[in-house]
């Protein structure tokens, strides 16, 4: 019991600081879009974990297990992280560096675009970026791949907790294919999936709308489903379109690009203001 306590001292000891220094500043953890990336987020979130093992059973065998040689003989605490660890800890690692390479070319390549998300209040990140594509919405693969490695490494310390003084927990060697074999799901969503047009923003000035985002390329833009001229500012990346006239107040604006839609944006669009009549005028004077 008391080696519990103190393993999950250790745990909330390595955690909160990470945790913090992500709230404040999550740029760590993100992609070149800003949005959070899965495949860092996890390799960060089990690279914590070994390292916890490692320091708990460090300080367990310098104490309680009686010194060196404790570590030693063929079935020592560590005698399982060459075979179940490490490559439990490599799969999220090959994910992450062939997503940011494959990521990469295909920015570089024109057939990916990337658009930064619209800001949010103090700068953070949801999770819900962890799970969803560009558009917001959620990613089956993304989901089983967070969804798993956080089943697996939920078992890795509860496992680990039951018995402290037995080491890395005796998990079967097989166990490193439920972040294995997602990790590598993920990666063939990266490569086959063309990404559809994204809209993060629309605005509205003088009958002109401005629609930001990115995959714009030969794009079309509709307004409750009547088609538009619209133009591309290569510079800004940006879609201008008249409003259609008798447009309602709120309305969807919905970009097509080389035969895919975006996902529909609501742009709630202002109310006119009535004039003020003189007496109003006089009074707020």
């Amino acid at each position: 019991m008391t080696s519990a306590l103190f393993a999950l001292l250790l745990l909330t000891a390595l955690t909160c600081p990470v945790a913090l220094r992500l709230r404040r500043n999550p740029g760590f953890v993100t992609g070149r879009d800003g949005r959070l990336s899965t495949s860092t987020t996890l390799a960060l979130a089990w690279t914590v974990i070994l390292l916890w093992l490692l320091l708990t059973i460090l300080a367990y065998g310098l104490t309680a297990g009686g010194g060196v040689d404790w570590f030693q003989g063929e079935h020592g605490p560590l005698s399982s992280l060459t075979t179940v660890y490490l490559p439990l800890l490599g799969g999220p690692y090959v994910a992450l560096i062939a997503a940011k390479t494959i990521v990469g070319v295909r920015v570089e390549n024109g057939s990916l675009a990337k658009p930064a998300p619209k800001p949010t209040p103090g700068g953070r990140r949801p999770l819900r970026d962890l799970i969803a594509n560009d558009s917001g919405r959620t990613d089956l693969m993304d989901l089983q791949y967070v969804a798993l490695s956080a089943v697996t490494m939920l078992y890795v310390v509860l496992f680990f907790l039951s018995d402290v003084g037995g080491g890395l927990p005796r998990l079967p060697t097989e166990i490193w294919a439920l972040t294995g074999a997602p990790a590598g799901a993920y990666l063939v969503n990266k490569m086959a999936t063309r990404a559809n047009p994204v809209i993060t923003d629309v605005a509205l000035a003088d009958g002109v709308l401005t629609v930001s985002g990115g995959g714009f390329e030969e794009a079309r833009v509709g307004v409750d489903d009547t088609a538009v001229p619209s133009t591309l500012d290569p510079t800004t990346s940006t879609l201008t379109a008249p409003l259609p006239d008798g447009t309602a107040a709120t309305f969807t604006v919905v970009v097509t690009s080389h035969g895919l839609r975006s996902d529909p944006y609501r742009y709630p669009r202002p109310a006119a203001t009535a004039p003020e009549s003189p007496d109003q005028a006089r009074r707020r004077a």
